[in-house]
């Protein structure tokens, strides 16, 4: 399946998801309220944070799955090794599980700063989101195998048809039944496990047809073999998720679940900029790794670079837009004046460290394709010991708006002064080019395109009206942004030849 199909199939679904996310969110709250949507924000939290249980098996499984795409082991390797991680995920599921239902009371109690709805209803929303994260995350499991044998288009489909199911299908309930705290995540529960269930099936109808030797009982054996890269990378991710998760925790428990609500609409209106550049690791770790085990660097370097200008002409344009109209953005998605002017401050500046995340990614997936992650947990190291305290200092004393300057700024030591030093160490002198090449000439174009449009007088007051001016802003600065791209033009060139 070629990179391209596998790169648009990926974009379209987790265009999708994080776009039907976002349109229902407002309907959420208008049935449910601002504070219910907070608890909502808590359990999407709480997801990030499970995430840190995976102890770096979950790439480790779409690598070593990769790998076998690229004849570096066998058959029964890769099916032997799917088995002993099943039996892994499950237990740590119970053992999280257990402890989040266990804590549940302090939670409701103590933890969270509950104004009107019901603590018992909020206890009872807690166990039902224990059980459904664990879930969820089990289900990365099958994922990244499914992504390492490169079907992402079945894998998009699956992901778009979950989500409209989690997010749309939801409303009927909401009409016929209720639409309580309990009764959503009930909901969420169900799909959870029909989700869990399906990506097993096609998992197993992906793998090598077995013999009575990869049936055999479990086995250290695979995981083993696999130890020493799982565990670099649980912990950089451990590190990493606890790191970006800070501000949320913290926060939660600071603010009023209302205010935290608000906190959580800018931080999801933010996550647009992850949202187009996330499919691209999808697609482009396991190529990249096929290519590094077949030995074809010439190739690996090539999508490395043509890769970074396709997130960046796709990401910058999108930063820049919800930097320079967040407050018009927030209204015209909420419904809500006084949500907009609250959160805008803090939307402007999550995105634009976000646009900045987004390329401080590409050295990992080098390190990653290449198999050797120490410079990689060195960085994040580093970059945890400078974020956490300057995160949780900033929350403390300014709220959502301190964290989001933290952020900002962190991100932006980490890609000024770490990634020319891992690209230095891999690809000798190939940081500067990459730097001015694929980032810099697009992000001036994109730049040269906002303060040219920002010239445009508007004062429409109708959402329409004001939606259409952000579109066409928006398609002006993208533009701009593939004018600025060679890798662009050379495509539009060949398109017209």
């Amino acid at each position: 399946m070629s990179l391209k199909i596998n790169i648009i199939a990926s974009y379209t679904s987790q265009i999708y998801a994080t776009l039907i996310g976002i349109i229902m969110t407002p309907v959420y709250i208008s049935y449910m309220g601002i504070e219910a949507y907070g608890l909502i924000g808590f359990y999407a939290m709480l997801q990030a944070i499970f995430q840190i249980l995976d102890v770096g098996l979950t790439p480790t499984m779409a690598r070593e799955t990769a790998r076998f795409n690229g004849g570096a082991i066998d058959a029964t390797t890769l099916r032997r090794l799917l088995r002993a991680l099943e039996w892994i995920f499950i237990g740590i599921a119970l053992l999280g599980c257990i402890a989040m239902i266990s804590g549940s009371g302090f939670i409701a109690n103590h933890w969270l700063n509950v104004q009107s709805l019901p603590i018992d209803e909020v206890q009872e929303s807690i166990i039902l989101i224990a059980m459904t994260v664990v879930l969820r995350w089990i289900c990365g499991l099958y994922r990244s195998s499914i992504s390492g044998f490169e079907r992402l288009i079945w894998l998009s489909g699956f992901n778009i048809a979950i989500s409209t199911a989690r997010f749309v299908l939801i409303i009927p309930i909401f009409i016929q039944i209720g639409s309580s705290l309990k009764i959503f995540f009930l909901y969420q529960l169900t799909i959870a496990i029909l989700e869990l269930i399906l990506l097993a099936i096609k998992t197993y109808t992906l793998l090598p047809t077995p013999n009575e030797e990869q049936l055999k009982s479990w086995t250290w054996a695979p995981v083993k073999s696999a130890l020493k890269f799982s565990l670099v990378i649980a912990l950089t991710s451990g590190i990493w998720i606890f790191a970006t998760q800070v501000d949320k925790i913290i926060l939660s428990s600071l603010l009023s679940l209302t205010d935290y609500g608000q906190f959580t609409l800018a931080v999801l209106a933010a996550s647009g900029v992850l949202m187009v550049s996330n499919p691209i690791s999808l697609a482009l770790l396991p190529r990249m790794t096929r290519l590094q085990a077949a030995g074809d660097e010439v190739g690996l370097l090539r999508i490395y670079k043509n890769a970074t200008q396709l997130v960046a002409v796709i990401t910058i344009p999108a930063g820049l837009i919800l930097f320079n109209y967040s407050e018009k953005i927030l209204w015209i998605w909420s419904g809500n004046a006084d949500i907009a002017i609250q959160a805008a401050p803090i939307l402007r500046l999550y995105a634009l460290g976000n646009v900045v995340l987004a390329f401080t990614a590409f050295p990992y997936y080098l390190q990653f394709a290449k198999g050797d992650l120490k410079l990689h947990f060195i960085g994040s190291f580093i970059f945890a010991s400078w974020l956490i305290p300057s995160l949780t200092i900033a929350s403390l004393k300014y709220g959502g708006i301190g964290a989001g300057y933290a952020w900002v700024i962190s991100n932006f030591l980490y890609f000024l002064l770490w990634t020319p030093l891992i690209h230095k160490r891999i690809l000798g002198k190939f940081h500067k080019t990459w730097l001015i090449k694929d980032i810099l000439y697009i992000f001036l174009s994109g730049v040269a395109a906002t303060i040219i449009t920002s010239q445009i007088s508007f004062q429409s007051k109708s959402k329409f009206e004001t939606t259409l001016y952000i579109i066409s802003i928006g398609i002006i600065i993208f533009i701009a942004c593939i004018l600025g791209s060679s890798f662009s033009r050379t495509h539009i060139k060949k398109h017209k030849t």
